[in-house]
C-alpha cells in the first residue's frame, strides 16, 4: 500500500468516524448513517490495498 493511498483511507475512516459520533450527538439519523457509510468505505479501501500489498509480496515483487 502506498503511503499515499494508506492515508487517504485513514483519513476516510476518520472523516466518518467524526460524522457519526456528530450525528449521534446532534440527533441526525442521516449524518450518522453517512458517517458509518464513510467509515466503511474507508474500511474497504485500506483492506484493498493490503489486498494488493498482500498479493504483491506473494509474487516476489517490492
Amino acid at each position: 500500500m502506498s503511503a499515499k493511498d494508506k492515508a487517504k483511507a485513514k483519513a476516510e475512516r476518520a472523516k466518518g468516524q467524526i460524522k457519526e459520533t456528530t450525528g449521534k450527538a446532534a440527533g441526525d439519523r442521516r449524518m450518522e448513517a453517512e458517517g458509518r457509510a464513510a467509515k466503511a468505505k474507508g474500511e474497504v479501501r485500506e483492506a484493498v490495498e493490503k489486498g494488493k500489498d498482500a498479493l504483491k509480496r506473494k509474487r516476489g515483487g517490492h
